[in-house]
């Protein structure tokens, strides 16, 4: 029988907003591989390291197949109509605004029509808010104070052309690698370009940084007003520009007259010499890009942050033009889509107010709607306060994890938990959210489903279906659109395809838009399905009489009334004061191959294989000061609650700061979920939380003994204080801490293994070392190491031993050892995710006399794929190089 051709699909990458091409091969016999669309303007080819592993995730373990009620299998219809109905009598019972839906940048902009239009114009509230609440508010409130409407103005080719690009709470290298390795190629080309990265951690970005800021946490606006006042002194002000296309400026310096050099010092706790060598770069360099992330969004003054931000490049003109302007880098593939279709609590579709009357009866009248939301509904915090204290009677999740994600995540789980009725919309049957639900409806994942995602510069892009949704998922704006016809608004919701709503929402935004709003896709407002699957990535504005437009405000024209753009007048914030008891500064984010609470990332072994545990970083100083040791198991806490981490003792952070990631949940770890220790902060006008700036403690956990197993069987339960699980080649990897000796160590090993299989054993009383192995056919079912102290193994090495034979005396041997035998090799720990390679493979390379990344690259690979980990093996590299006699020893987290 003749073997189908493979079929080459062309989509776009789920990840972040980058908004990666993505070329989706599916072989003959339904194999897919995937690799960078060398076409698209976004990457030109590249893929990061999760981009890469792609098709590593979309197996069908832990999938969500089928409707659920109550924890019992039904069918759509029966779930479609309890939904409508509990829907239905909440806003009866109680009023529309007794409803609310927490939605996702993992939707596709469809899904997120469909949903705003059901919530804000047949229901008739505005509690819909999402997930890029946590993300992009506060770059949202700041464009529209000062652009009048939310318009990122430049595009990705300005990293290129820049001759200073400001990187500020933004670890580039690791959450948007793609536009790190664009900004290094471009270095590499124009030596003259200047990087200044402003982080109080030194990242992985820092590699390629001229100049680094360590400032304190969230003296951001202070930073840039003093930046505006010495930029105001040094005569560096374009007047003219300030005169005819702006307003407020002189009240926005006169703040920033209040501080001088002495309180930037401070209130930064940067040298007055290497604050005053930023400010002369800045204001020298014409062509400036200043990209900003999560660590200025996710701040209490986070909308501040922005307009300080923005108030510097308004005040030199650069703006609008190549290579110049305030770039905010978003974080989900489709933050921006859900964006433009109104998909957050203050807005409108299409970017328009929902505060304002002509604009409510606009799309009113546009979606013949009976009713249509009259004032801002409950932004993300807010909503779950009132999902906790009975407001809200029923609550939709489509797409997303609050129960890990949002802040003071245990007073969340309450209160989903004890909501009257709760719907969550997912691909994964098993997140912390989803178990709270009492109806679970499975949706159609990456590859399966078709729509269109909009990244960071504005481009639009084609995510298309190569996959046949598996059991009975189906996608988000079909559930939707199915609810809403059973409550009574089917004529609304006859969408048969995506292409359809594209094409309402592309009309929806050129509707009575005679140029006063920047969001117009009007050109495609009559596309049909043959067009939206030919869609080429566009940016918009594409209106019905022009091409797309790569920078906004090129004329100096804005979206306010008298177009002119708004300095805003930002104040710095109050110095805050130390929380007695809680000393540190708690600081939360992402890691190199992990994103959000690992539901995608966490089946790819590929991806844990960097860093397999949850950790905290913790400055020597500070490890010493609570006596806390390399590899030991550290409490973090604060008023809220406590987590258990890994310590990574490392210089990169400051003294009395930690910084912990977000990814780790209740199905990876014991107990890691950070947000449990941050609380409901929010930045008054954007109402985005306050991630990382929160106080908090540290003290060593006293563990007995600590474990390490190798696993061919996931665990259904883990009898430990401490356990991190994550998936590997073969099986499954778990890090063990136990509070107390166990007087039946063979029978845990045997319960955790699962197997009564041909046992092996090796223990020291002396030392307390215990090594237990089982057999299975001639094959290892599974090791576990016990020690005292944290265990000492090889383990990429035991992962190994999962795949290989086990049958020789020598090799079983060798696996009690946790250490491969004479002439093996033991890679370490992992370096490169996308090549394996380990930590002893790069210090062999330089043994061997490699003397720069480039050529540890040439010999081992390392690094020349996404460039995430070219920082990491430049520190093994210096530290081999800087004492050659000394045998290698490198501290990666496993």
């Amino acid at each position: 029988m003749d073997m189908a051709a493979p079929r080459h699909i062309k989509t776009t990458c789920p990840y972040c907003g980058v908004g990666c091409g993505v070329i989706a091969e599916v072989s003959g016999t339904g194999d897919v591989s995937v690799r960078g669309d060398e076409s698209h303007p976004a990457n030109f080819g590249r893929l990061c390291s999760k981009g890469a592993a792609l098709a590593e995730t979309i197996g069908l373990d832990d999938r969500l197949l089928y409707p659920q009620v109550n924890g019992a299998h039904t069918d759509w219809g029966s779930a479609l109509d309890l939904v409508a109905d509990k829907f239905g009598a909440a806003i009866r019972d109680h009023g529309p605004d007794s409803v609310a839906f927490y939605v996702s940048g993992q939707l596709l902009t469809e899904d997120y029509y469909v949903a705003n239009k059901l919530m804000k114009g047949f229901i008739g509230s505005a509690n819909i808010d999402t997930n890029s609440r946590l993300c992009m508010a506060s770059s949202v409130a700041g464009h529209r104070r000062a652009f009048g409407a939310d318009t990122v103005p430049g595009c990705y080719e300005d990293l290129e052309v820049a001759d200073l690009i400001v990187l500020t709470g933004s670890n580039l290298a690791w959450c948007h690698p793609v536009l790190y390795q664009r900004i290094v190629a471009a270095k590499e080309k124009r030596p003259r370009m200047k990087i200044v990265l402003i982080d109080p951690r030194r990242t992985a970005t820092s590699d390629i940084a001229d100049l680094h800021l360590a400032i304190k946490p969230d003296s951001d606006v202070a930073l840039f007003l003093g930046l505006l006042r010495y930029l105001a002194r040094s005569g560096a002000l374009k007047r003219r520009y300030i005169n005819g296309h702006t307003t407020g400026f002189k009240e926005a310096l006169q703040s920033a007259e209040l501080l001088d050099l002495y309180d930037l010092v401070r209130r930064t706790g940067v040298a007055g010499a290497t604050l005053e060598q930023f400010f002369a770069l800045f204001a020298a360099t014409e062509k400036v890009v200043t990209v900003y992330s999560q660590g200025v969004n996710q701040s209490a003054s986070g909308t501040d942050k922005v307009n300080a931000i923005i108030n510097c490049h308004l005040a030199t003109g650069r703006i609008g033009k190549p290579g110049m302007g305030p770039l905010s880098v978003t974080g989900q593939p489709n933050a921006m889509g859900g964006r433009e279709v109104g998909g957050m609590a203050n807005m409108l579709a299409a970017h328009m107010n929902i505060e304002d009357a002509v604009h409510r009866e606009r799309v009113q009248r546009f979606w013949q709607a009976p009713t249509i939301a009259a004032k801002p509904g409950l932004k993300a915090v807010d909503m779950f306060r009132a999902v906790a204290d009975g407001r809200i009677k029923a609550l939709w999740v489509m797409a997303t994890n609050p129960v890990v994600s949002m802040p003071d995540a245990g007073n969340v789980e309450a209160a989903i938990r004890n909501c009257p009725f709760v719907v969550v919309s997912d691909v994964t049957a098993a997140t912390d959210t989803a178990r709270l639900a009492h109806v679970l409806l499975p949706a159609a994942g990456w590859g399966e489903k078709s729509g269109t995602v909009t990244n960071t510069e504005r481009r639009i892009s084609r995510q298309r279906t190569f996959l046949t949704p598996p059991g009975d998922a189906r996608p988000d704006w079909w559930i939707i659109s199915e609810v809403a016809s059973r409550m009574g608004h089917g004529a609304a919701f006859t969408f048969s395809e995506p292409a359809e709503i594209f094409a309402e929402h592309a009309a929806l935004s050129a509707f009575e838009n005679d140029g006063a709003r920047d969001f117009d896709i009007g050109a495609h407002g009559t596309i049909d399905a043959a067009g939206f699957e030919d869609l080429e990535p566009f940016q918009w504005p594409r209106t019905k009489q022009g091409s797309s437009v790569e920078r906004m405000f090129t004329d100096g024209r804005f979206f306010t009334p008298d177009g002119k753009a708004r300095f805003v007048n930002v104040q710095a914030p109050a110095l805050a004061a130390t929380e007695p008891g809680f000393p540190l500064t708690l600081n939360t984010g992402r890691v190199r191959d992990h994103w959000h609470t690992m539901t995608r990332t966490g089946k790819s072994a590929r991806l844990s294989r960097h860093y397999a545990e949850p950790f905290v970083e913790i400055h020597p100083e500070d490890a010493a000061r609570h006596r806390i040791g390399e590899a030991d198991l550290v409490r973090v806490s604060t008023g809220l609650g406590a987590i258990l981490v890994r310590a990574l003792i490392t210089p990169r952070q400051q003294p009395g700061s930690i910084f912990v990631p977000m990814h780790w949940n209740d199905q990876f770890a014991s107990r890691a979920r950070v947000d449990v220790l941050a609380a409901s902060v929010t930045d008054p006008t954007s109402g985005q939380p306050a991630l990382k700036n929160v106080p908090a403690r540290i003290e060593r956990f006293v563990a007995a003994t600590y474990g390490f197993a190798v696993l061919r069987r996931k665990p259904t339960q883990i009898a430990a204080e401490y356990w991190a699980i994550a998936k590997c080649e073969g099986g499954w990897r778990v890090e063990l801490a136990f509070a107390a000796n166990s007087d039946d160590w063979p029978a845990f090993v045997r319960d955790l293994v699962g197997s009564d299989g041909e046992p092996a054993a090796y223990s020291d009383s002396e030392t307390g070392r215990m090594r237990f192995a089982c057999y299975e056919d001639g094959h290892l079912a599974g090791t576990v190491f016990l020690a005292r102290e944290p265990v000492a193994v090889s383990r990429e090495w035991a992962v190994s031993q999962l795949v290989e034979g086990n049958s020789s005396p020598r090799t079983r041997s060798a696996v009690l050892a946790g250490r491969p035998g004479a002439g093996g090799i033991d890679r370490g720990a992992i370096v490169c995710a996308c090549f394996g390679i380990g930590a002893n493979e790069i210090a062999g390379a330089v043994a061997r006399g490699c003397t720069s990344v480039a050529a540890v690259g040439a010999a081992t690979q390392a690094g020349t794929n996404c460039g995430s980990c070219r920082a990491e093996i430049r520190s093994i590299l210096d530290a081999q190089l800087a004492a050659p006699a000394a045998a290698p020893r490198v501290v990666v987290p496993a």
